[in-house]
């Protein structure tokens, strides 16, 4: 048998493909398991915030709070609600108020007044328009979460680059919502974070 060089070293390349030498069958055994996903910024939980005078209770439920003719640049709020274990919230109740476009409440009727319940997945989504500013406070919306079976949750979200947020004496960083401009709507999102 006429064995040539190039024979003799592809017979020994071949060798681990037929079992001789262990080496792809103990590598296949060793399978590393992914890391914990890590609960990122969402460990704490959202701090409260004063209720303030405006608030109302009996809100219609709705996810869209803009009405035919209303003045203001259009806004949708995404986001979820989510535990101190970074589990989501399942029919989490939120309640939402804010200020028109002028600055005024409208304490008379249900005017920019909504609540909602979150998906399986604690997902919530908002439309309604970007409130506007009034006498001593930043831009800002007002909101009641709760959980199934947990206290109430009052606080406020605010919008990044506004001039007044320094001088708001109650403007919190960790409550600044991530916003994008568009050309006709503006796009906001925030997570909540209930104590477990």
């Amino acid at each position: 048998m006429n064995i040539t060089r190039r024979r003799f070293f592809s017979f020994f390349a071949a060798l681990p493909l037929f079992g001789l030498v262990p080496a792809y069958p103990f590598f296949e055994r060793r399978k590393v398991l992914e890391p914990t996903p890590e609960c990122d910024d969402h460990d704490e939980p959202t701090p409260p915030q004063t209720e303030g005078p405006f608030y109302t209770t009996s809100s219609p439920e709705r996810s869209n709070l803009r009405e035919k003719g209303m003045q203001g640049t259009a806004l949708v709020l995404t986001g979820q609600v989510l535990n101190t274990k970074c589990q989501p919230v399942s029919g989490a109740l939120l309640d939402w108020w804010h200020a028109d476009d002028a600055g005024k409440y409208d304490n008379d009727g249900n005017k920019l007044r909504g609540h909602q319940y979150t998906d399986k997945q604690g997902n919530f989504r908002l439309e309604t328009i970007v409130p506007g500013l009034y006498p001593g406070r930043t831009r800002h919306f007002h909101v009641k979460v709760k959980g199934p079976d947990k206290p109430v949750l009052t606080t406020q979200l605010y919008f990044p680059g506004e001039p007044g947020n320094a001088q708001d004496y109650i403007f919190k960083q960790a409550l600044l919502m991530k916003v994008s401009e568009g050309k006709e709507i503006t796009n906001a999102s925030f997570t909540f974070v209930l104590k477990a």
